[in-house]
């Protein structure tokens, strides 16, 4: 393998693992927030849109 082939694969191996990195921590993320947002629901904290869409 010569040193621009590695280079290159390098680079596409380090992009992929960032790449892998930020979806996981997205999904991590929002697994939380909803999580949040069921125990506010739950504790009768309500969002602001559901008292509009209310008559």
């Amino acid at each position: 393998m010569s040193a621009h082939a590695l280079y290159v694969t390098a680079a596409y191996g380090i992009t992929a693992m960032v790449l892998i990195g930020l979806i996981g921590w997205i999904l991590i993320d929002q697994r939380a927030r909803k999580r949040e947002l069921a125990e506010l629901e739950a504790a009768g904290i309500r969002r602001r849109s559901d008292k509009a869409a209310k008559p």
